[in-house]
């Protein structure tokens, strides 16, 4: 396959949208091994619980970026930049919003969402330290999702992997500090990544800030604009939660079929999650080029540009699933896996590694419909083929945990008729700003 104009153009989005993607799973494990080394096992598995439920809040919140790449890459194709800007700065403003709503809710029902978890009283008192620290930040970590979509939507996928780097090297330094260094327990490390994020923040807002005042854009809220950003929000929110009932099915599934089944369901997912974020890169490009050429009026550009980016999404699906089986006989022996375990995983990875091509072209189709401002679409394509999923994820809770992965491979399938046939129809193809 030559390499095109677009291929290019679609390298130089995603790639360094990798790296901003791998950066925060790889310093977060620089956040445990401080505050195992520093603390103790009791204050690792605090910071398993709490951190559960902050990934989970800002997993659903990921429409922040998401819902402002596609409409400022829209505005910014059709050449209203100030408008594109002025639709960065509502997104902004509605991240902050909620960002604060996020304090006033969680502080009083911290300890009731810790004791969900069924930890034992210490690591819940350490979970609920740090959790509530922790929601000092979420303004700040919201805004981050939203200025990352506005840098995203004016095709500019440097600045938000240099920010992620600083951000998330800034944590661990800060972590070591108060934690090692000064004592301050987990409510240190809470503190290293509150002050991490909303160094952050400032940094996108002060680009943000510095591209209205360049426009003439207002930088005060605007009604109307927050509410049609939020309503945009919601039918991503949909889907989000779609995703996040699929694979916490699966994990409850996988809990109740047995320790060593647990563990290499564990490992099989962080696998799959790193693989993930090699076709989600691509995924972001695609959100960024197809808003643009819609927003620009050209969809034939848009439809090539689509093609492209499934080819690419198959092959790297392809490189992945040899990847994946090149180093299967290797990944137990990296996680120390006993023999029970060790069996279990070398079996999950046939099935881990076979639908990456799908998931090549799922992650690619799904990329594009954000960014062509299909939400309501993709809400109920993700509740439909949620309901495809769950009567396959309870026929495989009786045959193993391949069946297990057999079933979310079915989602992905399911997911990828829903998607390839909107793809293939002209319904999404709406041009102009």
């Amino acid at each position: 396959m030559p390499i095109t104009r677009q291929d290019k153009e679609i390298l130089r989005l995603a790639v360094p949208a990798f790296g901003a993607l791998v950066a925060e799973p790889l310093f977060l494990l620089a956040d445990y091994a401080i505050v195992g080394h520093g603390l103790g096992t009791v204050a690792v598995g605090a910071l398993g619980v709490a951190g559960t439920v902050l990934t989970t809040m800002v997993n659903l919140c990921v429409f922040l970026a998401y819902g402002t790449t596609a409409s400022v890459a829209r505005r910014t194709g059709a050449g209203d930049h100030a408008r594109a800007m002025r639709d960065g700065v509502d997104g902004i403003w509605l991240a902050l919003a909620i960002g604060l709503a996020l304090i006033a809710l969680g502080w009083p029902l911290a300890p009731g969402v810790v004791d969900l978890f069924g930890a034992s009283p210490e690591q819940a008192g350490e979970a609920v330290t740090y959790l509530r620290v922790s929601l000092i930040g979420a303004p700040g970590m919201l805004v981050v999702l939203a200025g990352t979509g506005v840098l995203r939507g004016l095709q500019d996928t440097v600045t938000p992997l240099v920010v992620a780097v600083g951000s998330f090297a800034l944590n661990a330094a800060l972590n070591a500090w108060f934690v090692l260094g000064l004592g301050w327990g987990i409510a240190g490390s809470a503190w290293g990544t509150v002050l991490a994020q909303t160094l952050g923040a400032v940094v996108y807002v002060a680009v943000v800030v510095r591209g209205a005042r360049r426009l003439g854009t207002p930088l005060a809220p605007d009604v109307a604009g927050v509410r049609r950003a939020g309503t945009a929000g919601f039918a991503l929110l949909v889907r989000t939660v779609c995703l996040r009932i699929v694979l916490l099915v699966a994990m409850v599934i996988a809990t109740r079929m047995g320790e060593a089944q647990l563990a290499a369901y564990a490992i099989a997912t962080q696998v799959w999650t790193l693989l993930a974020f090699a076709l989600d890169a691509i995924a972001i490009a695609g959100q960024a080029i197809t808003g643009r050429t819609l927003g620009a009026g050209d969809a034939v550009a848009t439809r090539e540009a689509t093609g492209r980016m499934v080819r690419w999404g198959v092959w790297s699906g392809v490189l992945l699933a040899l990847l994946v089986i090149a180093g299967r006989p290797l990944l137990p022996g990296l996680f120390d896996a006993d023999p029970q375990v060790t069996e279990q995983l070398l079996a999950v990875l046939w099935p881990v590694a076979l639908f990456q091509p799908i998931c090549g072209v799922v992650f690619v189709l799904d990329g594009v419909l954000i960014g062509a401002g299909d939400q309501r679409y993709l809400a109920w394509a993700g509740v439909w083929t949620t309901l495809a999923y769950l009567p396959a994820a309870l026929v495989a809770a009786d045959f193993g945990i391949v069946a297990l992965w057999c079933a979310l491979g079915v989602w992905m399938v399911a997911r990828l008729i829903t998607l390839g046939r909107r793809a293939a129809g002209t319904a999404w193809l709406v041009t102009g700003a």
